[in-house]
């Protein structure tokens, strides 16, 4: 398997992107692991580095973005943050791994049974994590299907929040990043909205690089002004 450089990644289109990644989660629910020589790509990418992707994704401990979709040394830039939100520094390391490094697709991608989800459906305080669940906040009051027990006793309800939460947050990108937004209109790079499931290990997306209009798990038009 050839590591990315230069040559590689300016090749590669926001929709081959996608697929690459889709390739390699099917080979990933598979046990079908790419055959890589990890030494030999540390010695590839010592002078420098052309991944092809962000991927935005939870801290959680089964959801490394390199494992799940099977990418080796140099491939992904990967942020992590509990809850899968952005802030101002996400956004900043976005737009440098697209900007400045050249990565074609930014991924959100959330996850099912979430904690950071659970924790914000059922209002938990906890120091400077209570910060960080407040972001979760929005895509809970966007939840409008659920009447009865809104908390993380009610599976459907967490999983609701989840899928709302990365649409969201999508919509922050480009809220916030000029920079990105003009990016994504002229086809520079894309962004695309994910969930991966703890207990088959797929990854399903939800709509094909269409950043300037989402919907919600209720059907409602997300657009960034």
């Amino acid at each position: 398997m050839r590591t990315f450089n230069k040559e590689l990644q300016q090749q590669v289109t926001p929709a081959q992107a996608l697929q690459i990644l889709k390739d390699g989660n099917e080979r990933f629910i598979n046990n079908l692991k790419m055959n890589r020589n990890l030494l030999q790509q540390v010695n590839e990418t010592r002078d420098g580095q052309w991944p092809f992707a962000v991927v935005l994704s939870c801290i959680d401990s089964r959801t490394g973005a390199e494992l799940i979709f099977d990418q080796g040394l140099g491939d992904i830039f990967s942020i992590r943050i509990a809850g899968n939100v952005v802030n101002d520094d996400i956004i900043g390391s976005m737009e440098f791994g697209c900007k400045v490094a050249g990565a074609k697709i930014i991924v959100v991608l959330g996850h099912t049974k979430c904690g950071a989800i659970k924790g914000a459906c059922d209002g938990v305080q906890l120091g400077k994590l209570s910060g960080l669940l407040n972001k979760v906040q929005p895509a809970i009051e966007e939840e409008r299907e659920t009447k009865v027990n809104r908390t993380s006793s009610n599976p459907e309800f967490v999983e609701h929040v989840a899928g709302i939460n990365v649409h969201l947050n999508m919509k922050l990108v480009l809220e916030h990043s000029p920079i990105l937004k003009e990016m994504a209109e002229q086809g520079m790079i894309g962004l695309v909205g994910a969930m991966y499931d703890v207990s088959t290990g797929k990854v399903d997306f939800y709509e094909e690089l269409m950043p300037f209009s989402k919907r919600t798990s209720q059907g409602e038009e997300v657009v960034a002004k």
